[in-house]
C-alpha cells in the first residue's frame, strides 16, 4: 500500500461544480488550480474528482464517451497534467474517478458493438443472441431494437450506459451469448481498462477511486468472479505503478481489500449502517438523541475482524450521491459529527463545501441525471460576490441553480469567524495529523456503543500512544462505566470530561480526545 495513505486526508471534488474560471458557468481545471491552496490550508492532501472524461453527460460524466479525452468544458488534457503538477508541488495526491462497469452510447467501442458484422468490439458488451432476449443481468434492463445487430444489450441504471462485458462468473451453458471472464471479449475488456489506467497514471495521475467495482462479472453472487478481474489488475499495477492507490465504492471491505484495493467506502447502501449516523429520520448525530449506532459499530467490529488490517475502511461526510451532511445535521451537530469522521480509522473523505456546512438546495430540476442528488451538487459558496465567488456568468447560465439563501454559509465567512465549521474543521485535521494513533492505521477499540444509548467512546492507538476519544451528540450530559481514565486533552469541543469511580461524565453536544 502506498505509505501516504498513512495519513491521507481526502477532499472530494464535483468539478462542474467547484470553480468557474471562464465565465460558462461550469467549473474547470483551471479553477481547481486556483483553489488547491485553500484546499491545502484546510488540511487535505488528496484530492478524489469526480468523472472529467469526454461524455454527452447523460449521467454526470459517468457516461464516458472518451476515457483518454477530458472534456472541453473542463479543459484539456495538458490542463489536467498540470492540475498533477500543481498539487504535486504542494503535497497534494490526486485520484480521478474511473468507470469500469459501463460507457456512454456514443463511445466508439459501443457504436462499433452495434454493427452486425464481427470486428474487434462485438464482444466489448454484453449483448443477448437475438433482439427478443433480455440480458437480466445489470442494474437497468436492456435496449433492443437500436442497431443492425441481432440482440438486446444490457445497460447500467440509465439507457445510455451500455454495460461493458467482463464475463459470467457462472455462464449458463443454454445461452451461450454468457461468456467465461477467460474468453476474447472479457479478457479485451480488462485491457483496454488496464490502457486507461497506464494512459493516465502516465501522465500524473495518483490513482483512481472505482465507480461501482464489484459490479463489473456476472452470476456472480459472492463475487468471487469480480474478485478474480480486480486481482488480475492490481498485478498490472503492482508491475508498472507499484505506488497507484486504489479506492472501491464496493462497500464491502472483506472482498474488496482482497480484490487488491487499498481503500473501501462504509456507503449509504450496503451493510454497514452508515445511514444511521447521519442520513436517517434520526440520525446518530442529531442533538435530539434519538438515534442508534450500535448496529454501525457491530458492522464495523465484523469487518476489522474480516480485513485483518490489509487496508482501510474510509468514512466520508458526503458525496455527489447523497444528501448533504446539513441536510439533517445542524449547528453544533456538524462539529460533532466532523469529530467523529475525522478521529475514525481509514482515509476519510471531506465533500467539497461541507466544510462550511453548505446545504441541500431543496426543489431543483435534475441537472445531467441528477434528480435527488442535484441539490447536493449545486455550485461552491466562495464569498459574497456574484454567484458566490463560483462564476461570472449569468445565474441562468450556471450548472446547477446556487442556494438562494441570503444567508447561504461561505468560505469567506467561515474562515472569518473563529468559531466556524470551516475552523473546527481545519483544528481536527490539524489534530489528526498530529497523533499517529488518530490516522488511518490507528487500532481503534470501541469502549462504549451501547443500543439506543449516548455517548459513544473508543480508544485509538498506535505504537505507545493510546487516545480515548468521547463523542456526545445528545444535548443533555451523560454519563458512562469507562476503565480507562482520561487525562491530558487534546481536543475539546465543549467542555471537558469528568471522571470519577470508573465513571465519565461529558457534556451536551460535546467532544473530547483524551490521552490514556
Amino acid at each position: 500500500m502506498s505509505k501516504w495513505l498513512d495519513d491521507a486526508i481526502f477532499y472530494e471534488i464535483y468539478p462542474q461544480s467547484f470553480k468557474d474560471t471562464n465565465g460558462d458557468g461550469i467549473g474547470d481545471f483551471q479553477g481547481i488550480i486556483e483553489k488547491l491552496d485553500y484546499i491545502r490550508e484546510l488540511g487535505c492532501n488528496a484530492l478524489w474528482i469526480n468523472p472529467c472524461f469526454l461524455s454527452p453527460f447523460g449521467d454526470a460524466g459517468y457516461d464516458v464517451a472518451d476515457y483518454c479525452r477530458v472534456a472541453p468544458r473542463y479543459g484539456t488534457n495538458e490542463d489536467l497534467k498540470q492540475l498533477f503538477e500543481e498539487a504535486h508541488k504542494k503535497g497534494i495526491h490526486v485520484l480521478l474517478d474511473l468507470v469500469p462497469g459501463h460507457t456512454s452510447i456514443e463511445h466508439p467501442w459501443f457504436i462499433e458493438s452495434m454493427k452486425a458484422d464481427k470486428n474487434p468490439y462485438t464482444d466489448r458488451y454484453i449483448w443477448t443472441d437475438k433482439v427478443w432476449e433480455s440480458p437480466e443481468v445489470s442494474f437497468g434492463g436492456s435496449l433492443r431494437g437500436i442497431s443492425e445487430r441481432d440482440g438486446a444489450v444490457a445497460v447500467n441504471f440509465f439507457s445510455n450506459q451500455p454495460a461493458l462485458n467482463y464475463g459470467f462468473y457462472q455462464p449458463d451453458p443454454e445461452k451461450p451469448w454468457q461468456q467465461s471472464i477467460d474468453d476474447e471479449g472479457p479478457q479485451a475488456t480488462i485491457a483496454a481498462m488496464e490502457d486507461v489506467m497506464r494512459f493516465w497514471l502516465g501522465m500524473g495521475c495518483d490513482g483512481f477511486r472505482v465507480d461501482m467495482a464489484e459490479s463489473l462479472v456476472k452470476n456472480d453472487p459472492e463475487k468471487k468472479g469480480t474478485i478474480r478481474v480486480w486481482k488480475q489488475i492490481r498485478e498490472f499495477l503492482d508491475k508498472e505503478f507499484p505506488d497507484a492507490a486504489m479506492v472501491s465504492e464496493w462497500g464491502d471491505p472483506q472482498r474488496s481489500l482482497e480484490g487488491g484495493f487499498h481503500m473501501d467506502f462504509l456507503l449509504e447502501f450496503g451493510t454497514s449502517h452508515s445511514n444511521d449516523l447521519f442520513r436517517c429520520k434520526e440520525p446518530y448525530f442529531s442533538s435530539r438523541a434519538k438515534g442508534n449506532i450500535y448496529d454501525f459499530v457491530e458492522s464495523y467490529k465484523e469487518n476489522c475482524e474480516k480485513t485483518a488490517g490489509k487496508g482501510l475502511m474510509c468514512m466520508f461526510s458526503g458525496n455527489h450521491d447523497v444528501d448533504r451532511l446539513a441536510r439533517h445535521l445542524h449547528g453544533d451537530e456538524l462539529k460533532v459529527a466532523f469529530a467523529f469522521i475525522l478521529s475514525m480509522p481509514g482515509a476519510p473523505f471531506i465533500y467539497y463545501g461541507d466544510e462550511i456546512g453548505m446545504r441541500y438546495v431543496e426543489g431543483l430540476k435534475s441537472v445531467e441525471g441528477g434528480y435527488n442528488r442535484t441539490g447536493s451538487r449545486s455550485p461552491m459558496q466562495w464569498d459574497d460576490s456574484t454567484n458566490a465567488g463560483f462564476s461570472s456568468a449569468p445565474a441562468s447560465d450556471l450548472y446547477i441553480a446556487m442556494d438562494p439563501d441570503k444567508d447561504r454559509p461561505t468560505a469567506k465567512k467561515e474562515m472569518a469567524a473563529p468559531d466556524s465549521l470551516y475552523h473546527e474543521v481545519k483544528k481536527l485535521i490539524r489534530i489528526r495529523q498530529s497523533h499517529k494513533a488518530l490516522q488511518s492505521r490507528g487500532k481503534i477499540t470501541f469502549v462504549y456503543a451501547e443500543k439506543n444509548a449516548y455517548p459513544l467512546a473508543y480508544i485509538r492507538e498506535a505504537g505507545d500512544e493510546k487516545i480515548l476519544v468521547i463523542i456526545n451528540a445528545a444535548a443533555e450530559a451523560k454519563t458512562f462505566a469507562c476503565d480507562a481514565e482520561p487525562k491530558e486533552a487534546i481536543y475539546n469541543f465543549g467542555a471537558a470530561a469528568e471522571a470519577k469511580n470508573g465513571k465519565i461524565t461529558v457534556p451536551a453536544q460535546s467532544a473530547g480526545f483524551y490521552r490514556i
